[in-house]
Order: C-alpha cells, then structure tokens, then sequence
C-alpha cells in the first residue's frame, strides 16, 4: 500500500523520474490554516544539489497544491500536493531491469512486477519518494505546532565519526550550519572530511539520524497496533535505506540492568515527570510526557561508482556493474529533514485519533 495514516491518512504518488511525485493528504479540518511557503522550506532542506556532500541533481522541488487550499486554508476535499520531476538523466538506468544494481530494489522490483514496473532512478522505491512525505510532514507540523509540538534531528553518525550527545536547542540553533547536518559543529567538521574521502573513493557512508519530538501530552498513542514506537518505527522504515529504529536507550537497553534502566517518577513543576529518559519519552506504546527520542540507522548510499558484482538476468550469467548517473555520496544530511517531517505524520495521526486535537 501507498498510503500511511488512520485520521491523518497520506498517500504518495508518482516515481523518480516520472513527470512528478506527490500526495494527497485526508483528514485536516476544513479551514485549517497551511503556510505554502513553510512546506516550501521543509522540501528546500531536502533537495538534491545543495552541497559537495550530496547529489548534484538539480531539483526545484516546488510544491504545487493542486486540490484543497483556496486562499491559504483548507476546504475539507483531500489536500492534493505535486512536486514535478526536471532534472532526470534516463538513459543512466538503461541497464539496470536487466543487470540490476547491488544494494537496490532493481531485482525485487523485477520480481514483484514481472519487469513492467518503472525501475529509472528507482523508480516508486526511490529516495525521490520521500519530497512527497516531507509535505505531508511540513503540514503536519504546522498543525502541531500551536499545541506547542516540536521537532528536532540531527546526523549524530556519519561513518564512524560520532557527534557527541547534543540537545534539542543545540539541534535547533546548529542543525543547518553545516552541509552534513550535524549540530555537533567539530564533529562536523570530521564527518564532512568521511563524507569526501568516500566520494574521492568512488564509494558511499552512512549514518544514525537522532531525533526529539518535545511537547506531547501524556497518553498519545494507540494500543496495540498503533502505540508510538510502532507509528513513528512504520514511517521511518517506509524511507528508502533505512535499517533500522530504537528509541531511547535502544539496543543499549539490553546490556543494562532493570535498576538502571528503569526511569524514577519525580515531581517537577508542579506535574509528574522522569529522572531520566531511557523509556525514551514511551512507556506501554504511550507518551510519557517526557521528550520522545528516537536513533535512525542510514544504510550507506546504494549507488556508487566502484565496480561490483551482479548478474545478467537475460543469460542468468554473472558479470560486473559500475553505476553512472549523480548520487549522493552520504544520504543521511538530505534525510535529517524527512526524518523530522515523518515523525510529525505519525504524530498528528496519532493525536487526531487520541481525540487530542
């Protein structure tokens, strides 16, 4: 399925280099206030071309909303939203629905769909794919933000340079003063330095995206199916070359004993609160209350230069790919801002559903 969501329903449309990708958006109220130009914003940090450390595929990545917005505010009809392809070289994948890609969706796409589907640029399991989420997200988030619903990323990993532990406020001021994302500005520095050793190399990295969602009330989510962990986990995992979720002490949990993992109640300000955060802001799929933090594991970029193994799915014989065409060296700077945008989709979803808003 293309689509995501209860009460906040997105479905996604279009491929990498298809005339345009897009989404259409269920569930806002009819006069809901959208900024065009803070969706606009959103989408500028994710684009292609921006840095040495990313694509140098040039998209505008305008949005156009096609259906539901007169005037700035919603009229109640889905909310139909287009961003149109320009900057696509076609004939760099005319090989790869016969001798697919390592690393890529060319061979289970062919598979899947008996060799009819669209596999240029990757076609609908593209990174391209994510323009249309980061719009949904950016309304999402305009919604959430008068009940005082924030959200902060930043990379925390790229190689194996790792960003010291930062807060949300140093993600705020930090996060876009540097092309890799990072708001550990020396840290940066070093993963700058990874990202370009790699590109001279011909080869990629990847990374661990850190995230914070402040100001949620206690009680949002869904059990079972729908408990925080399992909407916010379902949207980070639909982005193409995720590996993996955890939240709060994550996988470090397992080599820490329930006394310390355990988070203390306390009194602060008047309201019950946590000594520490290693629930990661979630306790029986519900918010606590306290911040909700989460780590995304960014596989390395797929797509690289250097000669690989592959196999000839014509004459089922073995031979060699080198992949042509501008990829990203790094993908984990462009995917800090869908990060942030999917976590408000699963959110406002979420809060619609808990009757919060």
């Amino acid at each position: 399925m293309n689509s995501f969501g209860t009460r906040y329903r997105t479905l996604v449309f279009g491929t990498s280099h298809g005339p345009f990708v897009g989404c259409t958006v269920e569930g806002l109220k009819a006069g809901t206030p959208v900024d065009v130009a803070q969706v606009q914003a959103q989408l500028d940090r994710r684009r292609p071309g921006q840095s040495l450390v990313t694509s140098q595929r040039k998209e505008e990545d305008r949005v156009e909303f096609a259906e539901g917005l007169r005037e700035g505010v919603t009229g109640g009809e889905p909310l139909v939203a287009i961003i149109r392809n320009q900057d696509v070289l076609s004939k760099s994948y005319a090989d790869v629905a016969r001798v697919p890609r390592p690393g890529h969706g060319d061979f289970t796409a062919r598979m899947k769909y008996g060799g009819k589907s669209d596999l240029r640029g990757g076609g609908q399991l593209s990174g391209r794919m994510t323009a249309p989420l980061v719009v949904s997200g950016a309304v999402a988030r305009q919604v959430l933000a008068p009940p005082g619903v924030r959200f902060y990323a930043h990379a925390a990993q790229i190689a194996d340079v790792v960003a010291r532990p930062v807060t949300p406020e140093e993600m705020q001021a930090n996060v876009e003063r540097t092309p890799v994302r990072c708001a550990d500005l020396e840290a940066a520095d070093r993963m700058v330095a990874a990202v370009e050793a790699a590109r001279s190399d011909r080869d990629s990295v990847g990374g661990i995206i850190e995230g914070t969602v402040t100001g949620l009330p206690v009680g949002v989510g869904e059990p079972f199916f729908d408990s925080v962990e399992a909407s916010l986990a379902h949207l980070f995992f639909s982005i193409p070359a995720v590996k993996g979720v955890d939240f709060g002490a994550g996988f470090r949990a397992s080599s820490m004993r329930g006394s310390q993992h355990n988070d203390p109640f306390i009194v602060r300000e008047g309201k019950v609160a946590t000594a520490t955060n290693h629930a990661g802001g979630i306790l029986g799929g519900l918010s606590t209350g306290m911040p909700v933090t989460f780590r995304v594991v960014v596989k390395p970029t797929a797509s690289i230069a250097r000669p690989q193994r592959s196999v000839d799915l014509e004459t089922l014989e073995e031979t060699e790919i080198a992949v042509t065409g501008r990829h990203d060296p790094c993908i984990v700077p462009r995917a800090v801002p869908v990060v942030e945008n999917a976590a408000a989709m699963a959110v406002l979803d979420l809060m619609y559903q808990g009757g919060f808003l």
